[in-house]
């Protein structure tokens, strides 16, 4: 099933590419904190291949693995949203290429661009929700009594 979140699905091919045009590739080695929370998110990825895991400060206990992110996934979504904080950690689970954004440059382009900039809001917004409503789920099965059961 291919996700509505990842850029390539999300995206309409001209905002794609104009955001694409920003793009530097990188890469990093299996074990390599890409952010932590609290931290400033100054940037932003989109994994090409690899995986990513998002996790969760939870007192007392080791931190709690949300989400994994894979090819095609946006890994940072809070560079969007004041006050441009990391909301969850990540760290790569497997060497990784991606792309990365640099966040002032996208967000002065949204800011000029109301077109463009609705497009990425709604991206990243939809990445938000689901990113979200999967951590609910995740700690539910990590931390509830019973397990997360029902979800409505």
């Amino acid at each position: 099933m291919i996700s509505a979140t990842t850029m390539n699905t999300a995206l309409e091919p001209a905002h794609r590419e104009r955001l694409m045009r920003l793009a530097r590739p990188v890469s990093f080695e299996a074990g390599t904190r890409l952010f932590e929370e609290g931290g400033r998110a100054d940037r932003f990825w989109i994994v090409r291949t690899g995986t990513v895991a998002l996790h969760m400060h939870v007192p007392g206990r080791r931190p709690a693995v949300v989400e994994s992110l894979g090819p095609g996934q946006l890994v940072g979504w809070s560079w969007h949203f004041p006050p441009y904080l990391w909301h969850l950690g990540a760290e790569t689970t497997s060497p990784i290429r991606a792309w990365e954004f640099d966040t002032e440059t996208v967000r002065a382009m949204c800011a000029e661009d109301a077109e463009f900039g609705r497009s990425i809001a709604v991206w990243v917004g939809r990445v938000a929700a689901q990113r979200l409503h999967a951590t609910r789920v995740r700690l539910l099965d990590l931390y509830a009594p019973y397990g997360s059961g029902d979800v409505l």
